[in-house]
């Protein structure tokens, strides 16, 4: 189940653009909610660094004819951009997508090595199952030879249901396979009891991004296409082409119905609607059609005081389409998702096909991926975590863990002196807030113990059948959590991602391996190198905790108001500055119209001025042990030039512009162009680094500058 209260720091990958965009593999990736924490790689120690007499920072990609003051991503990217064309198998390319690409690599080599000695390797060890794993992946004849054989069984069940009765059965047997539709089911952190784990039901079911997809006159092109994908899959799948069109027509309807009863992603980033606690009597008024006991009992689940029925409206419009809707309806839609879920894993008419909608027609990618990426995506849906214990030992070294552990205090120390010094915040609530600091938990790296994957069966000659049985063995590692208490040193990453994230729920923050790297983080950079990098990335983790939704929790995970209703008050007028700046920004060259959301932006928003903000001033204590360092130039700029040159580094990068506009409809991140200027505009460090002047497209005006931690 993807939670929807983690707060990673990347620009989130468009649903659209995952292989399983719709479908419920995606809880083979990860069952487990956003649990554990960890420290993102360490810039310096306490003490300053030394002179370095070379940087890796290369001053000569900076375009000296744009001025620093008007556009600083400009002089920081723009010349990097142009001499770094998008490549085709991708609708972005920027440092997050290169040091992703290396981790791919690497990971390549790994499951490589493991394909190849899968038949000597221990049996039943992580090495042998992930060789298999991969290699049924790579074994195209097979895969071509089985054509739509795989999901056959699945598709003759759903022929012969006969009412919504056997709709809801078919469902029902269909989660406890691994294989759910149309909800998101899984465990989760209780909102108001955190150190318990419960079930949470949330909506899901939607092929297209948004439900705005399927009411607004602007997506009509976007639901043609969806509509041709639909009948092209069906016919695949043995449909003939006329009732294909049929079935692919109902399949629209069904599913505008439901967008219907969906919340908007706006609406889905508020906490108050992300958790719903009903008693299992009470779910069943809901969806009287739908029998949550008979659920529960069918995925070996035993349901204490109730559990998470997160979005009452949309399960009442689920309902309502079990009692309503034509049996030959629903069977459409459980036929194409069935089918259009298992496209990656069948032969390659299916894989093209949905390639050619979610990859080119929604996200503007020309060419899909080469088989080894794909399928490597699928070893990481699987078998992620494992995965990442070949990874870390391969290339992580316990150093860059202590020198990560370093960082991270520091930048934390600033988080609280910034707290302590808050000028508009009542001394009730900051006592609140720094014990909610004091419960931090940063995780490093990768976990303190691994998962153990003995129950997971995998053979070499039958890619769809490895992918269904982990999706079943992640499905009930979940599941198994429910009622159980909370491990807070739990990851919901694995090592191998570069990102980071932050968990309101447990009250912590987590910096996997991958990420611990330059441009992030580099052992032979000045302090104001690494701190402009992965120390405002520790600064936006932790300043998630005190975001728009991270302030709603308290310091044990536990959705509770810590504030005064006038500091509240105040902290809403500083945010209602934030969202209107971002909702001033329209990225997309011709497209004035297309303009950043505000609020579905506002937490990251948040995060990255408070991250650097707080990492500025941990860079400015560790500069205060060394006296004169505060001057001491690299390649001709100042430790305060080269903190904000690194950090609009990190958000170098361009997309392609279909995906752009996608993104603005359904990614919580701002356009990482815009992430390099945002936070740097409200900031007088920043203009007094660069000698900016009122006025200045980087100097934002004294009534609209924005200061909240």
């Amino acid at each position: 189940m993807t939670k929807p209260y983690l707060k990673p720091l990347a620009l989130a990958v468009s649903l659209a653009l995952t292989l399983t965009a719709c479908g419920k593999q995606e809880s083979a990736e990860q069952a487990a909610p956003a649990k554990s924490s960890s420290a993102p790689a360490a810039a310096s120690t306490t003490a300053a660094a030394p002179a370095v007499k070379k940087s890796p920072f290369d001053v000569s990609e900076l375009d000296t004819g744009i001025n620093a003051c008007q556009d600083f991503n400009g002089f920081v990217n723009s010349k990097w951009v142009a001499a770094n064309p998008i490549p085709e198998d991708r609708t972005r390319w920027g440092a997050f997508d290169q040091l992703a690409e290396s981790s791919l690599n690497t990971q390549h080599d790994i499951v490589d090595a493991a394909a190849k000695g899968a038949a000597q390797a221990q049996a039943g060890s992580i090495e042998q199952k992930i060789g298999l794993l991969y290699q049924s992946g790579m074994n195209e004849d097979a895969i071509e030879k089985a054509g739509a054989e795989p999901i056959k069984a699945k598709l003759d069940a759903i022929a012969a249901l006969k009412s919504g009765a056997d709709v809801a059965d078919y469902i029902t047997k269909a989660y406890a396979e691994g294989d759910g539709q149309v909800f998101q089911f899984g465990s989760g952190a209780d909102f108001k009891h955190a150190d318990m784990q419960i079930a949470y039901a949330n909506q899901s079911g939607l092929g297209l991004p948004t439900k705005d997809y399927y009411s607004d006159a602007k997506y009509k092109d976007i639901r043609d296409a969806y509509v041709t994908h639909i009948a092209q899959a069906l016919q695949l799948a043995g449909v003939s082409e006329a009732d294909a069109k049929t079935q692919a027509d109902d399949v629209l309807k069904f599913e505008t119905t439901l967008a219907a009863a969906s919340l908007s992603p706006v609406e889905e980033r508020d906490p108050k609607n992300q958790y719903h606690f009903v008693s299992v009597k009470d779910a069943d008024k809901v969806t009287p059609h739908f029998n949550w006991e008979k659920f529960f009992a069918a995925q070996g689940v035993t349901i204490d005081k109730g559990f998470s029925l997160s979005q009452p409206k949309f399960f009442a419009g689920f309902d309502k389409l079990l009692a309503t809707a034509p049996t030959a309806q629903w069977q459409a839609y459980l036929r194409f998702h069935t089918v259009d879920d298992a496209s990656p894993y069948l032969s390659k008419a299916f894989q093209d096909n949905k390639f050619d909608f979610y990859g080119k027609t929604l996200a503007g990618q020309p060419q899909q991926k080469p088989r080894w990426k794909r399928v490597l995506g699928a070893v990481n849906g699987g078998m992620g975590e494992a995965l990442g214990q070949l990874y870390v030992a391969k290339v992580f070294k316990p150093e860059a863990k202590e020198r990560a552990e370093q960082l991270v205090d520091n930048v934390r120390n600033a988080l609280k002196a910034r707290i302590e010094k808050l000028d508009w915040m009542s001394d009730a609530t900051k006592e609140k807030a720094i014990a909610k600091w004091n419960t931090f938990l940063p995780k490093i790296g990768y976990p303190d113990k691994w998962r153990d994957w003995s129950g997971l069966n995998i053979s070499g000659d039958n890619y769809y059948a490895n992918v269904k049985a982990a999706a079943k063995f992640n499905y009930d590692y979940d599941i198994a959590k429910i009622g159980k208490p909370t491990d807070r040193k739990e990851w919901g990453m694995t090592p191998q991602t570069v990102n980071a994230y932050y968990n309101p729920t447990d009250n912590t923050i987590n910096f996997p391996a991958a990420i611990l790297q330059s441009p992030f983080f580099d052992a032979a950079a000045d302090d104001a190198i690494n701190y402009g990098g992965i120390g405002a990335v520790i600064g936006h983790e932790a300043s998630h905790g005190f975001d728009d939704e991270g302030s709603q929790f308290d310091g044990a995970g536990n959705q509770e108001n810590w504030w005064t209703k006038d500091d509240r008050t105040k902290f809403d007028g500083r945010t209602d500055k934030l969202v209107q700046q971002f909702n001033d920004y329209a990225p997309i060259k011709d497209k004035p119209d297309a303009h950043v959301n505000g609020k579905l932006t506002l937490g990251e928003n948040i995060a990255d001025l408070g991250g650097l903000n707080v990492a500025y001033d941990a860079l400015q204590t560790a500069l205060s042990k060394t006296p004169g360092s505060t001057e001491q130039k690299v390649d001709g700029y100042t430790p305060d030039q080269r903190f904000f040159l690194n950090w609009a580094r990190v958000w170098r990068g361009h997309v392609r512009e279909k995906q752009a506009l996608l993104s603005l409809n359904t990614d919580p991140h701002a356009p990482a162009s815009l992430r390099a200027i945002g936070a740097p505009s409200n900031m007088e460090a920043f203009a007094t680094a660069f000698q900016c002047k009122t006025g200045d497209a980087m100097v934002r005006a004294a009534d609209k500058q924005v200061k909240i931690w």
